[in-house]
């Protein structure tokens, strides 16, 4: 398996429970084909450095794991069809292999 690692801006407006729901799915995707959840930080809500879709902050959250490359790219579909999350940028960390 492979170190990758992932940085999540969520629509600030979000309540707890839909971000806790977007972040499990995130992590079930990721553990479904035997990845590994390292870490889960939560950045909380920051101010953006322009304005992206009329949003002026966003909720970061970042997420360390080993995964299969096969999963990565479930993972990549999923993401794009979350509409809670705002950008996304998914990273291989070979440092951490």
């Amino acid at each position: 398996m492979k170190a990758y690692e992932l940085l999540l801006l969520l629509n600030p407006s979000l309540d707890e429970e839909t971000r806790a729901a977007v972040l499990d799915k995130v992590q079930g995707v990721i553990t479904a084909d035997g990845g590994v959840v390292d870490s889960v930080d939560s950045w909380g809500k920051r101010k953006l450095a322009f304005e992206i879709g009329k949003l002026t902050e966003g909720d970061y959250t970042l997420v360390d794991f080993h995964t299969t490359p096969a999963a990565i790219a479930e993972l990549d579909r999923v993401l794009h069809i979350t509409d809670p999350v705002v950008r996304y940028m998914l990273v291989r960390r070979e440092d951490r292999e």
